[in-house]
């Protein structure tokens, strides 16, 4: 049973900041920093550009806050930073002996990144919390590593992800390294709304070092996070081996991933890397790209173009806070291929599953968590190994709920894989969210054990279609701004869940599941039956459609927007597709209609 996927909703009408009053306030408040205060001052006499900076405030929830960088509290700025830190360190206090384990804190390529940090960590030892802060910008699977390394309370990561580069945001973490579940951002908010913008304690850097509170983290600080990472390789002699032989590409996309996905993979034996020299410095501007996002194709245009002329074999790259994995493969043809996220997750799941039963190592109680939207090709592949799948709610925290009770509760199950169709991937479980360091590793294995065969990475999708049949996903995303486009989302959900659809495409609907709920309908020539869902508290609804077909629709937990997920199987690529477009076609006018 999963909790809510809950978050902070933006306030009502009556709850709406004096949003004039508090851009005086802001305007003539001592201390502001200097870039904040000349923002404030160009916008006087604005009104509608004031308004849209301090109508109301960031969101916090599981996501902690992401937002436009700038001035207001509808904007990310220091102030903001502070502000929210001031309440986590509230919150941690309540907890005895929590200030002394301290805070993580770890910072991507971003605008302001490391200054957000920096502030975060001297406001917390303020407070008297301890704070561990990297010396530079490192992903967000090793500050998750970290904080368990450490033993600490909390983690914080300054990232907005793959956002474009006038978004940061702030992610705070929690004691067993996934990111702050409902009732903790809940508990957290309510500290954060206690705090005012312009008070609370400071501490000078200096002081903060001498007394202890602000331990910098640096390279050595991150050698077991390697050696546990390599521990995940599934053949590491043959890599040893015949690592070199292979030819990769890779980009960082301006990001935090460059040196660590460098130091593993030649750490494993994977030493002929080339890097697209335009992205592989960090620069929060993110100037070779409209946005640096590996679910992307276009951000792999100078990728190809190197690729091609060094004669790689595959290509690979991470987001900014490198927890997302973008793969590109050589086909038959030679050209590249970009692959989805679930098909980069079925192809490393089936490569390690393929690896663990050669050496008859995959446990009996193993299992594979992805979410309820990700493609059902992976649950195809783990029956024929004999593998548990369990699905959950979207959001990576809903896998590090079910590692962290496999490793803390009896009869809970041996975690194997889990991924996201988001382009979320992680094994072994040294890390509590997603890694795209350690997945850059598998896949360049992947790569070397097909090539030893005399094969490619196409050629292993190849094997798993010849066992499984054809699988394939469409997705597509309706943006509604503002008051009424949230309403609108929400009768379209209502609707679905009122007059449900007996059929798409004419493909018979044979189950509804209300994932709100949990209850599902099962339809059959016998009638209908009453059942439970496997996964509950995700405001979401799903058609399971006679063959193998599905639908699932929700609305965005982060974003003013309702997304559809539709996956189909069927025996050639060409059925699947002809099925897909069929199917999209008929969702979509049903939804568009919902929506008025």
């Amino acid at each position: 049973m999963f909790r809510r996927n809950w978050r902070i909703k933006r306030m009502s009408k009556n709850d709406r900041l004096d949003y004039l009053n508090e851009y005086g306030r802001w305007l003539s408040a001592g201390g502001m920093e200097p870039e904040l205060k000349a923002e404030l001052e160009a916008i006087q006499g604005d009104t509608r550009e004031i308004e849209e900076r301090f109508y109301t405030e960031l969101e916090f929830g599981t996501a902690g806050l992401r937002g436009i960088l700038g001035a207001g509290t509808n904007r990310m700025n220091e102030r903001v930073v502070k502000r929210a830190t001031l309440g986590l360190a509230d919150y941690i206090l309540t907890f005895e002996g929590a200030a002394m384990r301290g805070v993580a804190i770890a910072y991507d390529s971003r605008r302001k990144s490391r200054e957000f940090a920096l502030e975060t960590a001297l406001t917390l030892c303020a407070k008297g919390v301890k704070a561990f802060i990297y010396d530079s910008l490192r992903p967000v699977p090793m500050l998750s590593y970290m904080l368990r390394r450490l033993n600490c309370i909390a983690g914080v990561v300054i990232t907005a992800s793959h956002n474009p580069p006038r978004y940061n945001g702030y992610k705070v973490y929690w004691q067993d390294g996934g990111q702050a579940g409902p009732e903790q951002a809940e508990a957290i908010y309510s500290y954060i709304k206690k705090e005012d913008y312009f008070s609370g304690p400071t501490m000078p850097l200096d002081e903060a070092e001498a007394r202890g509170l602000l331990t910098w983290l640096s390279e050595k600080d991150d050698e077991d996070y390697y050696n546990d990472t390599l521990s995940v390789l599934q053949r590491p002699k043959l890599v040893k081996e015949q690592g070199g032989a292979l030819k990769l590409v890779y980009t960082p996309l301006h990001g935090s991933g460059n040196l660590p996905v460098r130091r593993i993979l030649k750490m494993a034996g994977i030493t002929n890397v080339s890097v697209v020299k335009e992205q592989e410095l960090p620069n929060g501007d993110f100037p070779t790209v409209a946005a640096p996002n590996p679910e992307d194709p276009n951000a792999f245009t100078l990728a190809k173009t190197l690729a091609n002329s060094v004669q790689a074999d595959a290509i690979i790259a991470t987001d900014p806070d490198s927890d997302r994995l973008g793969l590109a493969i050589r086909e038959k043809s030679g050209g590249f291929r970009v692959l989805s996220g679930n098909k980069i997750g079925s192809l490393l799941l089936y490569y390690i599953l393929s690896a663990m039963r050669e050496r008859g190592a995959i446990p009996k109680d193993g299992f594979v968590a992805k979410s309820i939207v990700s493609t059902t090709l992976a649950d195809a592949i783990c029956a024929h190994f004999g593998v548990k799948v369990k699905n959950v709610p979207t959001g990576f925290r809903f896998i590090s709920e079910l590692i962290e009770r496999s490793r803390t509760e009896p009869g809970e199950g041996t975690f194997i894989f889990g991924f996201e169709e988001s382009y979320g991937f992680l094994a072994g479980g040294f890390a509590r969210d997603k890694d795209a360091v350690c997945a850059a590793m598998l896949a360049a294995e992947a790569c070397v054990y097909y090539r030893s065969l005399g094969k490619t990475l196409s050629d292993a999708l190849d094997e798993i279609e010849a066992m499984c049949g054809c699988y394939d996903e469409a997705a597509k995303s309706y943006t509604l701004s503002g008051k009424e486009g949230m309403e609108r989302i929400s009768g379209a959900m209502a609707a679905l869940r009122r007059d449900t659809p007996r059929a798409f495409a004419d493909m018979p609907v044979t189950r509804f599941e209300d994932m709100r709920t949990g209850e599902a309908i099962e339809y059959s020539q016998k009638g209908e039956t009453e059942l439970k869902c496997e996964t509950v508290g995700m405001n979401a609804v799903r058609f399971l459609l006679k063959g193998g077909a599905w639908i699932c629709v929700r609305p965005s937990g982060t974003e003013p927007k309702l997304k559809l997920y539709i996956g189909a199987n069927a025996g050639t690529q060409a059925e699947v597709h002809s099925m897909l477009d069929n199917l999209l076609s008929d969702a979509d006018t049903k939804l568009i209609k919902l929506l008025g």
